[in-house]
């Protein structure tokens, strides 16, 4: 028999009984359904999770924090290691900053702020993605840029006031600065020490931009960046390196070079990140990109997905009882049938394939049913999440919240499963079809 002839002899004899076929390939479907729609699941907040972290710039980003010597010794980065950076493939910008070591006091006006400062190189900032929400960047070495959170932070004089602050966090409106940075004049008071005593002086600078607010609404950012000409201002002032309040480090010393204490570097690509983080370490450099997050994140979402995926295929291992017993039932009922095609000259193989495709065929049509009905179920849970969130625990989701994602590696990996599993249902009642003895089937006494 041709395989033409095997599936319309499969055919025909499903009419037969179409309830059994029926509930047969329901619940065939369900387990498929169950499966799909309990692994996308893990296939969706890996999407949500990893698109979360690959919108930010810190994806191609590799963080430096110094390097180890033959004898063991750590160093901090220094201006030659940046030139090495620099001739690395693939690496778009190096970014490098210095710390202040001392947390000036800014003043304008009636209002100031204690504020981290840093000694930032801006054009490789711009080549690394800094943004801005409003201004320019610095053009003079006099020209500053601010953190986001520096205009809600700045303040009038806090130190006698016994509620600055509303229920909510925010300072209180009588206490907050409410006219425009842009273009404004600012002192940062810098300190050094003479006889054990502070002695203070300001250095006018001018605010020209207001840093982009980060992704993470709860990150305030405060920090002040400036350039490397007023940080020799304040080296000059104190006499010491970096505006140390401490003796020593004298900072007219050419013998030792400059270190950075925040090194960045940022690829061209996010598949040059683990290559490039690689390379450093080789070099004893101590790095860390996200690409090693990722690592971690990725393993344990897919032995997530796995799991899932177990649970699931024992859905249909319970659906294959049904297939299981829907064909013994065949074997019985078409005993005659059996027995008329092994007395015409059928070949074993032949009737076992028969039975085999039948109950392929049923796994197929639950396969296809339960893969429809889960791409709805999923399609219906994302439109309905945030309802939900904001409806009855009234939170509002995450921006780009997927919970049920069904790519097209889960809808074959089900498939497989369920035609597999439906396969090895139907092999044991093939196997007792090719055993029927000719003359008792023709007597029906199978």
């Amino acid at each position: 028999m041709t395989f033409k002839d095997q599936f319309s002899f499969v055919r025909q004899n499903t009419k037969k009984n179409k309830t059994r076929l029926f509930m047969t390939i329901l619940a065939t479907a369900i387990g498929c359904t169950f499966l799909i729609v309990l692994a996308s699941v893990g296939f969706g907040l890996h999407k949500s999770i990893i698109g979360e972290m690959m919108e930010n710039r810190l994806v191609t980003e590799v963080t430096l924090y110094g390097k180890t010597d033959d004898k063991g010794a750590f160093h901090e980065l220094t201006d030659t290691d940046i030139e090495y950076f620099e001739t690395i493939e693939n690496v778009k910008a190096v970014t490098r900053r210095q710390t202040l070591q001392q947390w000036p006091e800014f003043q304008l006006d009636d209002y100031k702020i204690n504020s981290n400062t840093l000694v930032t190189y801006f054009p490789e900032e711009i080549k690394a993605g800094f943004e801005l929400s409003k201004g320019r960047l610095p053009e003079k070495d006099n020209e500053i840029v601010v953190g986001s959170a520096f205009p809600e932070t700045i303040s009038k004089d806090l130190s006698k006031v016994d509620e600055p602050y509303n229920e909510d966090g925010t300072l209180k409106e009588e206490y907050a600065y409410k006219g425009e940075l842009i273009d404004q004049t600012i002192n940062m008071q810098v300190i050094k020490m003479e006889d054990g005593k502070e002695v203070k002086k300001a250095i006018p600078l001018t605010i020209v931009g207001i840093a982009k607010a980060p992704s993470r609404e709860w990150l305030k950012i405060t920090d002040v960046f400036i350039s490397e000409a007023v940080l020799k201002q304040v080296e000059a002032y104190t006499g010491t390196r970096g505006g140390s309040l401490e003796p020593g480090g004298e900072a007219n010393e050419p013998k030792t070079e400059r270190t950075y204490d925040n090194v960045n570097l940022y690829a061209d690509n996010v598949k040059s990140v683990a290559a490039i983080s690689e390379q450093l370490k080789k070099d004893q450099y101590a790095a860390h990109s996200i690409a090693d997050e990722l690592k971690q994140i990725n393993m344990i979402f897919t032995i997530m997905k796995v799991g899932l995926i177990f649970i699931g295929t024992i859905a249909l291992i319970i659906a294959s009882i049904g297939i299981y017993n829907t064909m013994t039932m065949a074997v019985t009922e078409r005993a005659p049938d059996i027995g008329i095609m092994k007395a015409i000259g059928a070949n074993p193989k032949t009737i076992k394939n028969i039975f085999l495709l039948e109950s392929s065929y049923i796994g197929f049509l639950g396969a296809l049913i339960g893969t429809v009905v889960a791409y709805g179920i999923s399609y219906i849970v994302n439109l309905a999440l945030p309802l939900v969130l904001t409806a009855v625990f009234e939170e509002t989701p995450p921006k780009g919240l997927v919970l049920s994602h069904i790519p097209w590696s889960l809808t074959l990996i089900s498939v497989s499963i369920c035609l597999i599993v439906t396969l090895f249902s139907g092999w044991r009642p093939a196997e007792r079809a090719t055993r029927v003895d000719v003359l008792k089937a023709m007597r029906r006494e199978v």
